[in-house]
């Protein structure tokens, strides 16, 4: 049985200009253990989908329409509050993906990592204090006795994202979400920031779901990786799978995007047009605009999942019929 297991997952919001579907019908799920890729462009629905599991969509204007998330065999999306409560941030904790808006700025490090645990465990404040000094320590920063006590904007960036993973860690989640942990930091401390969390996965034996945009990132760090576009899935497989064999356009596209597959001196490849709307129905396949296979039969039937193999699954309505070339 899964860890978690989240089928047919659909978040609007509601807003005056109309109803926006940012997440249409998402299932995805994930083995003790495990590290799954969440990838995309922006807006295409990654960040929303674990919110929805967090029980983070502000209300309103976002509401879950549909779905289920089941945890361990607790619905994440209809339990209690008090069972979500001793769920989130105990057995499920998130790393935001900026944290210096995630930090709060009045209050020292200190108070705010010792937080889950002062919630979660029957702990006292000194025995908290300890674990915090111990976790940040684990997790890179040096002279933490003196560094604990300091606010947040007396952190560098790569620092502070150190934070973030050591207030999510200190309970010992079984269950670890990171929203894009290393997007506005340079390279080398991005590696850092990499090596760290799986280290603390093989150290605690937690599942991941890494929310990226980056295909580089996904390459080294993931078991499995599933491709969104405008609030659905349209490709899901194992990492190796889906870099040596990609079947759906917009998984072709992305990976003829790397800049570091390119050749030398040639001009960058971006994908044409914009993403759609999604708050206005789309008819047929979501990527037609943009995609250099597109027929009228993809912008009038909207595509399903279809396996592949066993492990491997697409949303191409061409590839289905067996119109394309495998690559």
């Amino acid at each position: 049985m899964p860890l978690l297991s989240v089928t047919d997952l659909r978040t609007y919001f509601h807003t005056r200009s109309g109803v926006y579907r940012a997440v249409d019908g998402v299932s995805f799920s994930v083995e003790r253990g495990e590290t799954l890729g969440i990838v995309g462009e922006s807006g295409s629905g990654k960040s929303v989908t674990c919110y929805s599991i967090m029980g983070l969509i502000p209300t309103p204007p976002g509401r879950i329409e549909s779905g289920t998330a089941l945890f361990d065999g607790t619905d994440l999306l209809h339990c209690s509050p008090a069972s979500a409560r001793a769920i989130r941030g105990k057995r499920v904790a998130m790393i935001f993906q900026d944290p210096m808006t995630s930090l709060n700025p009045y209050m020292r490090i200190s108070e705010q990592i010792i937080e889950p645990l002062l919630i979660h465990e029957n702990i006292s404040k000194r025995d908290a204090l300890v674990r915090a000094l111990a976790m940040l320590e684990s997790v890179g920063i040096n002279d933490a006795t003196k560094r604990i006590h300091l606010y947040p904007h007396e952190f560098s960036g790569g620092m502070r994202q150190r934070v973030m993973i050591a207030m999510a860690l200190i309970t010992k989640p079984e269950l670890l979400i990171a929203d894009e942990p290393t997007t506005a930091l340079d390279v080398t401390v991005q590696a850092q920031i990499l090596e760290l969390i799986k280290k603390m996965q093989r150290e605690l034996g937690m599942a991941v779901i890494f929310i990226t945009h980056d295909l580089g990132v996904v390459s080294g760090l993931c078991d499995r990786v599933q491709v969104m576009y405008a609030g659905r899935v349209v490709e899901s497989s194992d990492t190796r799978t889906l870099f040596y064999s990609p079947k759906h356009p917009y998984t072709r596209a992305l990976q003829r995007s790397i800049p570091s597959l390119q050749p030398k001196g040639a001009e960058l490849y971006t994908i044409p047009g914009m993403p759609p709307d999604v708050s206005k129905p789309i008819p047929g396949c979501s990527f037609a605009p943009r995609c250099e296979h597109v027929t009228d039969r993809c912008t009038a039937t909207p595509p399903a999942l279809a396996a592949v193999t066993p492990t491997h699954a697409q949303a191409c309505l061409r590839i289905q019929a067996g119109e394309l070339l495998e690559r």
